[in-house]
């Protein structure tokens, strides 16, 4: 295997973990599965892309702007519609999933299209990095590049906040164990309203660092959320350690895949390694889930 590849498919895992990061933290605390996850990721390249364009304001503050207010949104959304159905699995997803269909085919009305050709051809986030780095053994872009260091920083940062932020004791305290943290005076619902909000900024800067790389389009809506489901289910729903790993796995194998045999094969790829892991191993690599021996 030569460096090149090597470089690709760290990019490429650390593409996964910035996906599925928001999505797992917010489960990770909370319990919900935040079906509306893709959709926050699309609805931040639009914002940021119309403030830039139709406003002019400077690309900096576009984005730290874009960023917030999807912050906001996953707030509201947890706050007026999740905390009712809180509880009830079904529920959960199914809301919001409605959420998400909602807001992506809001967007296509404005062009916003996908894979029937309705991309607008000036939805395109401008790159944080320029340039490219070449010498004889490796030539890759500088915003992929900076793929990799955003990934590490929003790892470094999240789990500094959750071991030392007074704030982020209290979510791990409610993810280790909602009834004690309950107990012990930390509100239920103040903790998961935090956590919706974190993890939507999180979706939120996936979006700044991946999206410079392709067009803002809602297509990219369902396949961050897909690839952001299959990291979790690999790694075990809820577990940091497993998301990273996980995300990481797929990473190499779909860049050795697409090396080999085309990207036509990715997702043949990953639906595989989704089965094989609820087969083997239903809770995923490191999941916490009872594994319900009793049905086996």
């Amino acid at each position: 295997m030569d460096l090149e590849v090597i470089v690709y498919a760290l990019i490429n895992g650390m593409t996964y973990v910035l996906m599925a990061v928001g999505f797992s933290f917010v489960y990770g605390i909370s319990r919900l599965p935040n079906f509306a996850h893709g959709a926050l990721y699309v609805v931040t390249g639009f914002i940021a892309w119309s403030f830039i364009n139709k406003t002019g304001l400077p690309y900096w503050p576009s984005v730290l702007i874009a960023i917030a207010i999807v912050s906001l949104v996953g707030v509201l959304i947890y706050q007026f519609v999740m905390i009712r159905v809180r509880g009830m699995p079904i529920s959960e997803i199914i809301v919001s999933f409605a959420i998400a269909l909602g807001i992506l085919e809001g967007l296509r009305l404005q062009g916003i299209g996908g894979f029937e050709g309705f991309i607008g051809p000036g939805y395109v986030l401008p790159p944080i990095a320029d340039g490219v780095v070449a010498t004889d053994w490796l030539i890759v872009d500088m915003q992929r590049l900076l793929i990799i260091a955003v990934g590490l920083l929003i790892l470094l940062l999240t789990w500094v906040f959750t071991h030392y932020h007074r704030m982020g004791l209290a979510l791990r305290a409610m993810a280790q164990h909602e009834r004690a943290a309950l107990m012990l005076g930390i509100n239920s619902d103040r903790m998961a309203n935090v956590a919706m909000g974190i993890g939507s900024a999180l979706a939120a800067v996936a979006a700044i660092a991946i999206m410079p790389l392709g067009n803002i389009n809602c297509e990219s809506g369902y396949s961050v959320l897909t690839n952001a489901i299959a990291v979790c289910v690999i790694g075990g729903l809820g577990s940091w350690g497993g998301t990273v790993l996980a995300a990481l796995i797929l990473g190499f194998a779909t860049t050795i895949m697409s090396a080999l045999g085309g990207t036509m094969w990715n997702n043949v790829l990953i639906f595989g390694l989704i089965i094989s892991i609820l087969i083997i191993r239903p809770s995923g690599l490191f999941g916490k889930q009872k594994e319900l021996e009793e049905r086996v």
